[in-house]
């Protein structure tokens, strides 16, 4: 099968999949998701990709349907459907099935899978970026579903011919990307934005910092700001179809190119590990 869609254990080819309107994702994209890349039929981090997804399900109070190891184990099956071993797999949890109300309904949970060829970006070519103000949850005169202020933001880098945006606070704090973390290297030091309520916490952040901590490389868990990212020896952003990718440019200036060195030992170690974790 080249693309593949599940829905509360009905699976086919992703195109002639369907749901039911009265899904929440519909009203409220009122559910919770994770994802990451598959090689040579292994799917990388899994154990990590899905304690998130069970996390994040329950701070919205959502019970997800099957156990962790169920999952695991579905996920494996189903990447065994696939004509290619390289995907991209994405599984997500919705609150249930109902007529429109703000208010939980009493339905079991929903569970999503798909997965679609792809392959991650290997870093060896830089790309560009732009810079977007991090306005993502200050929409309150907006019905937003959710995820509108990422899709806009990705649109205006793709609209850009960029890669990524970087979002930023009011007064310069630079927080992550529309679907990724950023960081900076200065000095020899890797910096990162902390883990708190404005960031998301990627898993292939945690596997940087990890990185960073075997080759004996420092780095900081600490806010930086717009001049810092635009002064920075390199720039880089991580997620899970990106493992460690650097910048060129950022808003149409020159940025990075500063350490090469560096960031290449970093980059050619998380590759390393993801293609002995999937080998």
């Amino acid at each position: 099968m080249e693309r593949l869609g599940y829905y509360n254990g009905t699976y086919g080819p992703l195109e002639e999949m369907k749901i039911p309107m009265n899904d929440r994702v519909c009203w409220f994209g009122d559910g919770v998701y994770d994802a990451g890349p598959c090689r040579n039929y292994h799917i990388f981090a899994m154990d990590e990709h899905v304690d998130r997804f069970f996390r994040s399900a329950e701070k919205l109070r959502i019970k997800i349907p099957v156990t962790k190891q169920e999952l695991k184990d579905t996920l494996n099956r189903l990447v065994k459907e696939m004509d290619t071993g390289d995907l991209f797999v994405y599984y997500q949890v919705t609150r249930g099935t109902g007529i429109r109300k703000h208010a939980f309904i009493d339905s079991p949970a929903n569970l999503w899978i798909t997965l679609n060829p792809g392959e991650i970006l290997d870093g060896k070519e830089s790309v560009g970026m732009i810079t977007t103000e991090d306005t993502r949850f200050f929409h309150c005169d907006i019905k937003t579903l959710n995820l509108i202020p990422s899709v806009m933001a990705a649109q205006k880098a793709a609209e850009a011919g960029c890669e990524e945006a970087v979002f930023y606070r009011p007064g310069g704090r630079v927080t992550e990307c529309a679907h990724s973390n950023v960081h900076i290297l200065k000095d020899g030091v890797l910096h990162t934005a902390p883990t708190d309520h404005l960031i998301l916490p990627g898993i292939a952040r945690a596997h940087l910092l990890r990185a960073c901590e075997a080759l004996g490389i420092p780095y900081k868990e600490e806010a930086f700001m717009l001049d810092e990212l635009m002064n920075a020896d390199e720039v880089i952003f991580t997620s899970s179809s990106r493992l460690c990718v650097r910048a060129h440019a950022i808003d149409g200036k020159d940025v990075g190119g500063k350490d090469l060195s560096l960031y290449e030992r970093i980059r050619e170690y998380l590759l390393n590990e993801y293609y002995t974790q999937t080998a």
